[in-house]
């Protein structure tokens, strides 16, 4: 009878397997050829699995065969059927997962193993990992769940479901976080704080780029008591690089689409005590009409320099309220004098061209104003204003990201009201 007993293995579970003494072999009749049939053996040398004796998810499980005896297959499967990655040694005595492990999961194991002497069987064991005390989660962003089509300027955002703030925490973060592109590029992550990190590359998205981003850090141990959640993916592909000059001084607007101008636009911008931010800036979203009321950043109602209008056209540019929009009040003054509150305005015809002919992710920035600098972060997407070798200090590993090839949040509205 085959003993069961259970073998520890460093950093997880080995399961041990054993085969019994093969069985006599089959012959012809006489004067054929001997041919022996391929025997049946007892592969169950099963680990011992006890509640105190589960398996830490953030280690590899390791199946091993007696001596003489050889593996032929190793199958780790989880509750939804997916199957553990893993990898069979050159000389077939030992198999070891490389696929993470989910805490607090059941997992089957099933192997096949060869005696040596023409013997084969198969068996079934299982292990059960330890639970976590908490689960990390990531919220992967932009959203890509419409067209998924954005801006040469688009970072990658990840917001966590808690604070990380150990150094060496947020390096197996950072671990967990898979970039593809193709082409590809090199990029950094970016902690803005605890709970968020952006990516982006050193320089803009080529034009055409597909990118896929994931968090797999399923079964790491991120510190004491915090492991890896549930994997989480995205999609997106980048469109052409269009970018667009607002020059306060000039009163004119510039937009060129990979390189070749499309249009100059006399526009006002933000005049004093309500300059326009200097700086690179991301579309963040568009709205065909939007309601922009003076009161939600300060301005009292009945002031002269209150407002309360519908309008056009509106493409965001930051969270504040800040938009390149349809102003017809004050045609007379664009490309003369700047006299928003801030925003780009422009003629309805121009702002509904500008609206058709950009998208979320698209550049738009602003020289010479007399305003102060975009901010890198918390009012939009200022990633760009950041040097790339300041950008990439932020990252817990200290270094960039060369993508690979990819394998196969949408802007909250009613937030403040805008600037106008």
């Amino acid at each position: 009878m085959a003993d069961r007993r259970g073998i520890a293995g460093l950093g997880g579970i080995t399961l041990a397997l054993a085969v019994l003494a093969p069985l006599g072999g089959c012959t012809s009749g006489a004067g054929e050829e001997v041919a022996e049939a391929v025997r049946k053996v007892d592969a169950a040398r099963l680990v011992h699995l006890s509640a105190s004796e589960r398996v830490d998810p953030s280690q590899p499980v390791t199946v091993t065969a007696e001596p003489g005896s050889l593996l032929t297959d190793v199958t780790v499967v989880g509750p939804d059927g997916r199957v553990v990655a893993g990898k069979l040694a050159d000389d077939q005595r030992s198999w070891q997962t490389t696929g993470r492990l989910k805490a607090a999961t059941a997992y089957t194991v099933r192997i096949a193993a060869d005696d040596g002497k023409g013997g084969r069987g198969e068996t079934t064991a299982g292990f059960s990992t330890l639970a976590a005390q908490r689960l990390l989660t990531a919220k992967l962003g932009p959203d890509s769940s419409g067209t998924g089509l954005y801006g040469v300027g688009q970072p990658l955002t990840v917001q966590l479901s808690e604070a990380v703030k150990d150094p060496q925490a947020r390096q197996e973060v950072e671990r967990g976080l898979t970039v593809t592109s193709q082409p590809a590029v090199t990029g950094a992550w970016y902690w803005v704080d605890d709970k968020n990190l952006h990516f982006r590359p050193e320089e803009y998205w080529p034009a055409g780029t597909t990118v896929g981003l994931a968090f797999e850090a399923t079964g790491s141990r991120i510190s004491d008591g915090l492991y890896g959640g549930d994997r989480a993916a995205l999609a997106l592909r980048i469109g052409e690089r269009v970018e667009t000059v607002v020059d306060a001084a000039a009163h004119q607007l510039t937009v060129k689409r990979d390189g070749r101008v499309l249009r100059t636009i006399p526009v006002t911008t933000g005049r004093p005590g309500f300059d326009t931010r200097n700086g690179v800036k991301v579309v963040l979203g568009q709205e065909r009409k939007v309601r922009m009321n003076g009161e939600t950043i300060g301005i009292a109602a009945g002031t002269e320099d209150s407002y309360d209008l519908d309008v056009e056209w509106a493409t965001r540019v930051t969270w504040s309220g800040e938009y390149v929009h349809a102003a017809p009040w004050s045609v007379g003054s664009q490309g003369i004098e700047n006299v928003s509150h801030g925003c780009t305005g422009m003629s309805t015809e121009n702002a509904h061209w500008f609206y058709q002919n950009t998208r979320v992710g698209d550049l738009v920035t602003v020289v010479n104003s007399l305003g102060k600098g975009m901010e890198p972060f918390g009012n939009g997407f200022g990633d760009w204003n950041v040097g790339w070798g300041d950008w990439v200090k932020h990252s817990a590993l200290g270094q960039p990201v060369s993508t690979t090839a990819p394998a196969t949040r949408a802007p909250a509205t009613g937030m403040i009201a805008p600037q106008l």
